[in-house]
């Protein structure tokens, strides 16, 4: 049985690191704004095991004309879980809560490789694709809420 859950920054560390900053510090799995009190993070469990993050943080982008925005940041899920529906289920969740918190616009910097993803879930790619140092690939994506 699959249940999704508020956790804290520190929970994420070790599935980020995993499967987003692998070989690189742990401490590079800290983002700017975990702390904030207008940030959350959910954690995807599998019979009590932590399988998968996501990070939502009330940040506006200045490429939307949207007074209330959320940026979802630190998306990962264990390999072994991955493609089983566990992302969907917690940009789902990411959604439903944001929609309580009257945002507008939800955006974030999606890799190459989770494009089509995102895609099926109704995101769009708003202008055209750039490089992050060190990480590769990505593209802004935005999905209106409102």
């Amino acid at each position: 049985m699959i249940e999704i859950k508020n956790i804290t920054p520190q929970e994420t560390f070790p599935i980020r690191h995993e499967i987003l900053r692998k070989g690189k510090p742990i401490d590079s799995c800290k983002f700017d704004n975990d702390d904030d009190s207008n940030t959350f993070h959910l954690g995807c469990f599998v019979k009590n095991r932590l399988i998968g993050v996501v990070s939502t943080y009330k940040l506006s982008n200045l490429s939307f004309n949207s007074e209330h925005q959320f940026q979802i940041r630190g998306m990962a899920i264990l390999e072994e879980y991955q493609r089983k529906g566990i992302g969907e289920k917690l940009i789902q969740e990411v959604e439903k809560i944001t929609i309580s918190n009257k945002t507008e616009i939800i955006w974030f910097n999606a890799r190459e490789s989770a494009l089509a993803f995102y895609l099926k879930l109704g995101y769009k790619t708003f202008g055209t694709k750039f490089e992050i140092n060190g990480i590769g690939t990505h593209y802004l994506m935005y999905k209106s809420i409102a």
